[in-house]
């Protein structure tokens, strides 16, 4: 008999000389991407559409900019969720049935979501369905009735979702975030109140309806294997009938954040504390952006970053800790966020000041910004690697002002940038003093230690 045995990991990734030798990382490859005819119809919407024939569906991304008749009105909020939850409930030609029948025969969906800055509308179904998608979508669009019946249960859903979303620790950072580093800007305003929402009327999302989801300025992206022109085609024949005389009002972009103290929210009870920091970044269309995602990679944008390896490799703070450029109107900021348990959040802190620091006192080597750089380029290509993802990134890159021609550019940029401007990026952009934020946790248990530090205000 024949024995066998087997060798552990450990065992596999050395020989009799010492750890085997990893083997050298491959060219970077192109972006595989199709070409996108663009055209602004008539009515003021915006079309893109790409053929990727790789499998026989379609995706489509509406972006219609959504801060209202009135920004500033309070109810704003409340009423946008409503009209997100009840857009596809009703037209004065089809009930909710009859509309998740038609998609459903030509193996679509839709859905609507709302943010203080846009409302989405995102879809997929057989190629062959688009034109059946795109009725439904126009009669939602113009004709969407919000039946005072499903407003009023819909009404209930979202304030049950809310009371539970804002006992999460992570809900309670995010909105303490946001006060911290834009005050009182609608960019805040990411989630109603219950009160809010229970006082909404069906009338109120009707109104918001005919004043803000309106063609001019949104966009609708189509992907998939569908031809370009013919797909545009088909868009301005289904939607002519949408169409309105004010463009979408843009969420004006949110004030600059100040560096600063952080502020510690007190959550009594709590066995974790959740760290949110915060800084200024650059957007994608400026040409310092490619050095910042690096610089941001190996700082903590992966699982191999500096920050990851301190905090939960070597230190076992925590599960996982990321950064992050996230895109604001006009902007961007840069994002450091982990979640630790109470008796280890001072040391958390400071370990992760330390890390910062470091990525200013000592910059980012050669072989760190290589692996940054594949890691990035990989991510890239796997996110545009079906459908969806290419729509989704599409249309991103379509309200900042860019195309795919940048999308096509990105891997030579990155490969361009060179290790004195990443090392010039996380001197400008990651130094401690550039942060301000926000720590919350119980602070009956964590101030004396976090207070200790220093840099927490009072």
């Amino acid at each position: 008999m024949t024995t066998v045995t087997h060798r552990s990991a450990e065992e596999i990734g050395r020989t009799p000389t010492g750890p085997r030798p990893l083997p050298q990382l491959g060219p970077t490859r192109d972006v595989p991407l199709p070409d996108v005819v663009e055209q602004t119809l008539p009515n003021g919407l915006r079309v893109l559409a790409a053929r990727r024939a790789a499998v026989p569906m379609v995706e489509l991304r509406l972006r219609v900019p959504f801060a209202g008749s009135d920004p500033a009105d309070p109810n704003h909020p409340a009423v946008a969720e409503l009209l997100a939850s009840t857009l596809l409930t009703g037209t004065a030609s089809r009930d909710r049935v009859e509309i998740d029948d038609e998609l459903a025969a030509v193996g679509a969906d839709l859905g609507v979501n709302v943010d203080p800055e846009r409302l989405s509308v995102s879809g997929s179904g057989l190629a062959s369905g688009l034109d059946e998608v795109l009725t439904v979508l126009a009669d939602v669009l113009t004709a969407a009735t919000h039946p005072d019946t499903e407003v009023a249960r819909e009404r209930e859903r979202l304030v049950e979702r809310i009371t539970m979303a804002r006992a999460q620790p992570r809900t309670i950072a995010r909105e303490a975030l946001q006060r911290k580093r834009f005050g009182d800007h609608p960019i805040t305003r990411e989630m109603p109140t219950e009160a809010e929402v229970a006082a909404v009327t069906s009338d109120q999302v009707r109104a918001l309806q005919a004043a803000a989801l309106v063609p001019r300025g949104s966009i609708l992206t189509v992907v998939g294997d569908v031809d370009p022109v013919a797909a545009i085609g088909l868009v301005e024949a289904r939607l002519a009938g949408w169409a309105a005389d004010h463009p979408a009002r843009e969420l004006s972009a949110p004030p600059p954040i100040t560096p600063g103290d952080l502020d510690l929210v007190h959550r009594p009870g709590s066995v974790q504390s959740q760290l949110r920091l915060s800084a200024a970044a650059l957007p994608r269309r400026d040409p310092g952006y490619a050095a910042l995602q690096l610089a941001n990679l190996v700082f903590g944008g992966y699982f191999s970053s500096r920050w990851m390896e301190n905090i939960r490799e070597d230190k076992g703070y925590t599960y996982g800790a990321h950064s992050g450029v996230e895109t604001i109107p006009d902007g961007a900021v840069l994002s450091v966020e982990t979640d630790v348990a109470s008796d280890v959040t001072a040391p958390a802190l400071l370990e992760t000041r330390y890390e910062l620091g470091r990525m200013a006192a000592v910059p980012p080597t050669a072989a760190e910004i290589d692996a940054a750089r594949a890691y990035t380029v990989g991510s890239l290509l796997i996110s545009l690697d079906n459908q969806g993802g290419l729509a989704g990134m599409l249309t991103a890159l379509a309200a900042d002002g860019l195309d795919v021609d940048w999308l096509r550019g990105h891997p030579a940029r990155l490969e361009a940038v060179t290790v004195d401007e990443v090392a010039a990026a996380a001197l400008r952009f990651f130094a401690p003093a550039a942060f301000t934020g926000v720590l919350i946790g119980d602070a009956s248990v964590i101030g004396p230690r976090v207070r200790a530090l220093g840099g927490i205000a009072e």
